[in-house]
């Protein structure tokens, strides 16, 4: 099952997860109705884009693919606060566009249940998943019984693989490329160390923080399991997982003392990095295409993944989430024109646009495998060969409550104990 992410995301940006139920219901009678009225009639085909990171690419390639073919490509791009409820209004108002950007699963499991996504599946054995790694493919795959409750089926297609991790401020920091810490006590040890080097997360990241922190202690199908409701949260390797934040805390290097919370937290955690104010952060992949945007001119900057815990049983491993992608809108009358769009912004030769000018990291096995990968991106790289690969997300419930919990724990308002109680009882609510 896909979990393109939360984030966004990020991707990744979990922007409405709290009123993901309330989205589902409203879908799902729009997508009881019989009307399969084309939303853009027939002059063209349009994008509805969630990521500014890749604006400028997809809009150079929609211009070479209009001039190519003489489809016009028409680019929306709400922004990333604005997409989700922007996309939730069109679908009830059942003016939806012919292709929209694919995002966290749990995000777009209401879409996809709405019948307002097609199933690819048939596409992709026909030869079109040669450009895709077979990770990335499996991670966009729901399976029969996935706790997100879509039906069986591949609903959206992706050209960037997406992977998490730090990015660090060597001036600040005084680690670097070359030195990176090895263990999470010398990451905190750097930190405490230096004048100014704090570090911030945001809210809408500490499930994948927390999921990756506890790939020291528990296998990929040990964290499924628990995902899936099939396991306790009340294990070491999640306990271990969040008392990494009161150890941040502890330390003093937590910027503020408090994780930024609220819709727009991640926008706002980046900008503080790519501003040189702060010293480090958590984020995933596409936060270097936000950089890039935010100030071009700071390159002195290099990523890399979460460094070993102590009494670690396992090497730490970033959740794997497939990226920039695109879903098709079945209803629309020029869905045949948009599956061909979107069939050339996978091909090798537009994804490797995507690379150069917005820093993405490709999903086509042999750019992502021979791609001169620049110091911002080389760590989220190295983490695309260990990645974890699963088909289980958060549900709605577990992830808004990990967001809250793990805010309270860092102000001190609950304890580790208190919070693993807490998601425990969300998951029993949804699973």
């Amino acid at each position: 099952m896909g979990t393109n992410s939360t984030t966004r995301g990020a991707r990744r940006r979990t922007i409405i997860a709290a009123g993901s139920m309330a989205i589902v219901g409203a879908l799902a009678l729009a997508g009881c109705s019989s009307s399969d009225e084309s939303a853009t009639g027939d002059v063209g085909l349009t994008f509805m884009n969630q990521s500014r990171g890749q604006e400028a690419a997809l809009t150079q390639l929609a211009q070479q693919y209009t001039k190519k073919t003489g489809v016009k490509i028409t680019i929306d791009t709400p922004g990333p606060a604005d997409y989700l409820p922007k996309l939730q209004a069109k679908a009830q108002s059942r003016s939806m566009p012919d292709i929209y950007s694919s995002f966290d699963a749990t995000q777009m499991a209401p879409f996809y249940k709405a019948g307002w996504a097609m199933d690819l599946s048939s596409q992709l054995n026909a030869g079109w998943s040669k450009n895709f790694s077979p990770a990335v493919l499996k991670m966009s795959t729901f399976k029969e019984g996935n706790n997100l409750g879509v039906k069986p089926g591949i609903y959206s297609v992706h050209w960037e693989t997406q992977t998490y991790g730090f990015l660090i401020n060597p001036a600040l920091t005084g680690l670097s490329l070359k030195n990176p810490p090895a263990t999470t006590a010398a990451f905190i040890d750097a930190l405490a160390t230096a004048d100014g080097a704090d570090f911030s997360i945001a809210a809408s990241q500490t499930p994948y923080f927390i999921q990756a922190l506890a790939s020291n202690w528990l296998t990929d199908a040990e964290i499924e399991a628990t995902l899936n409701g099939k396991s306790s949260w009340n294990q070491d390797g999640w306990r271990n997982a969040f008392q990494f934040l009161v150890d941040l805390k502890k330390a003093g290097v937590i910027a503020n003392g408090a994780l930024p919370g609220g819709q727009d937290d991640n926008p706002s955690v980046e900008s503080s990095f790519f501003t040189k104010k702060m010293g480090a952060i958590f984020d995933a992949s596409p936060g270097v295409s936000v950089g890039l945007r935010t100030n071009p001119e700071f390159e002195d900057y290099f990523s890399t993944g979460l460094p070993t815990a102590p009494g670690n049983a396992h090497e730490p491993r970033s959740p794997g989430i497939p990226g920039k992608g695109a879903v098709i809108n079945p209803r629309g009358g020029d869905h045949e024109k948009a599956l061909a769009f979107v069939k050339w912004l996978t091909e090798p030769e537009q994804q490797a646009v995507f690379a150069k000018v917005a820093r993405i990291l490709p999903t086509n096995p042999e750019l992502l495998a021979g791609a001169d990968i620049p110091d911002q991106l080389a760590g989220f790289a190295a983490g695309v060969k260990g990645m974890q690969v699963m088909s289980a997300t958060f549900t709605p419930d577990v992830n808004t409550a990990i967001k809250a919990e793990s805010q309270r724990l860092v102000l001190g308002e609950a304890t580790v104990d208190d919070v693993l109680a807490t998601i425990q009882a969300a998951q029993d609510r949804t699973s």
